[in-house]
């Protein structure tokens, strides 16, 4: 295995296949960071969503998915040209997955890519002491989508993060405010199979346990691209309050539950799921 990859393993706490998994599609992601960055994507992007949560700024859970958003609006971006660039920082450290894009609707501002590779391959290389097989016809492929925004609404605000693994990169990504403001909003607008992911609350309740700040402005500008309000509404934290206390009444809390469980390693942090719980907690938004 490579002496990088084993360096960036050194750092997970790995009990079981599971573990393995995570572990396997988080250091995926942080090489295509590193590629991006080589191919200087992020001069006009920037990094959110709850993996940038996970990578930047500890959140203790795990997660799929790779968001970006441009930072000018710019209906002719291409994605694919950075590709190239992807490809080749994972096959330096000796991956083989594929990358293509996902066939864009006219009427959405989302372009779309995927990774794939086979999962029994590289959990060999990850760890090649693994002599449990079983998983390998339950997970077929890896899988990591990756998104941007090319038309994002105004609003966001950024920083820039440096990495030093698998080596030294550097990625602008929306600030800890701008963060929860995306994920308030998909909260309030994100329809996944008719509920509410859990991922989603369990990411409110860190930036809430973190005292972060939300920003409004950003909130308000997604709100109104997903005709969830209208430019004209009245628009403040005590309407945003209530909003999402509105939407916590709603909530099947068992279903969020079983969104999350496979992400994180504290189950019993759920215990307290429930809409009174959500609607108290809302009271320290700010």
């Amino acid at each position: 295995m490579n002496n990088i990859i084993e360096q960036m393993l050194e750092s997970y706490e790995i009990k079981n296949t599971n573990d393995e998994i995570n572990a396997l599609k988080e250091i995926i992601q942080e090489l295509v960071l590193s590629g991006l960055s080589r191919s200087n994507f992020f001069n006009e992007a920037a990094f959110y969503g709850g993996t940038a949560l996970r990578i930047f700024y500890k959140l203790d859970r795990f997660s799929e998915d790779l968001n970006f958003a441009l930072i000018m609006p710019n209906k002719d971006f291409d994605l694919s040209k950075y590709f190239e660039y992807i490809k080749k920082e994972l096959k330096s450290y000796g991956l083989n997955l594929e990358i293509s894009s996902q066939k864009k609707h006219s009427d959405t501002n989302i372009s779309s890519a995927f990774l794939k590779g086979n999962t029994l391959e590289h959990i060999l290389k990850f760890f090649p002491n693994e002599e449990n097989h079983q998983y390998n016809h339950i997970f077929k492929n890896i899988k990591i989508k990756f998104e941007i925004d090319i038309n994002p609404p105004k609003g966001a605000t950024y920083e820039t993060k440096y990495k030093l693994l698998p080596s030294p990169h550097q990625v602008r990504l929306y600030d800890k405010s701008s963060l929860f403001a995306g994920k308030i909003h998909a909260i309030l607008c994100r329809n996944w199979q008719n509920r509410v992911k859990g991922r989603d609350l369990y990411d409110y309740v860190f930036f809430l346990a973190n005292n972060i700040a939300v920003n409004l402005d950003l909130v308000k500008s997604k709100l109104i691209e997903s005709k969830y309000i209208m430019e004209n509404d009245s628009f403040n934290l005590d309407v945003l309050k209530t909003l999402l206390k509105n939407k916590f009444k709603e909530i099947n809390y068992k279903e969020a539950k079983d969104d999350v469980i496979p992400f994180i390693k504290e189950v019993n942090n759920l215990e307290l799921w429930n809409s009174d719980f959500f609607i108290k907690i809302t009271d320290q938004l700010s």
